[in-house]
């Protein structure tokens, strides 16, 4: 009896042990964690990280999160020396705390079937590349293995659609099809694009040693 006391002690003592090491002291430590403001080279200011807009970007996050992107996508610069990240051209620098202050929660993935994100706003700034990207992946990017997202758009052959503010129709390639054809896309592809616009780790910061 009194061996089957200390294995569950044991036991307990090692799940509070985790707890405190894995979960309540990194809380701790980031939670008083906030934004800093960045003076660049032209004595120009930015405050870093921005909060996202309630209008297209954090809706856009939850379509992100919605549609699963997170499975096949990390949003983590790895420093060098563990792994090629920085040679890809994927980060300038490793990824910091700092770079998800204000993320709850950070969506830095487990696994990397596509290319990572953190800093897709910066390598590819382009509004339609990721329209065109997300209707058909195989437009812009031969031979990804990324499924398409046509049910965020609307089609439309012939001549261009009429389309509301802000909302674009984008003409098809004409290598993909045979007659004159437009996407429109739909709020919830704008608002995924919005978001996917504003990853970026671009700043040095002193959290980089």
């Amino acid at each position: 009896m009194n061996r089957i006391s200390v294995i569950i002690l044991g036991i307990f003592a090692v799940v509070i042990a985790s707890l405190m090491g894995l979960v309540i002291v990194p809380n701790w430590q980031f939670e008083e964690m906030q934004p800093v403001e960045i003076v660049a080279a032209d004595g120009s200011k930015a405050v870093y990280p921005e909060k996202l807009d309630s209008w297209r970007e954090a809706p856009g996050r939850e379509v992100y999160r919605g549609l699963g992107c997170i499975y096949c996508h990390s949003q983590q610069v790895r420093p060098e020396g563990f792994g090629a990240d920085i040679d890809r051209g994927w980060g300038k620098r490793r990824s910091v705390p700092r770079d998800y202050v204000l993320q709850s929660p950070p969506y830095l993935g487990t696994m990397r079937t596509g290319p990572d994100l953190a800093n897709i706003g910066i390598r590819q700034p382009i509004e339609e590349w990721h329209l065109m990207h997300l209707f058909d992946p195989q437009i812009t990017s031969p031979g990804s293995t990324m499924p398409s997202f046509k049910f965020l758009f609307e089609t439309h052959a012939g001549s261009e659609p009429m389309t509301s503010i802000g909302i674009p129709a984008i003409q098809l390639p004409k290598a993909y099809t045979e007659k004159p054809t437009w996407i429109v896309p739909k709020k919830e592809a704008m608002d995924l694009v919005a978001y996917l616009l504003t990853l970026y780790q671009k700043f040095d910061l002193k959290d980089v040693k």
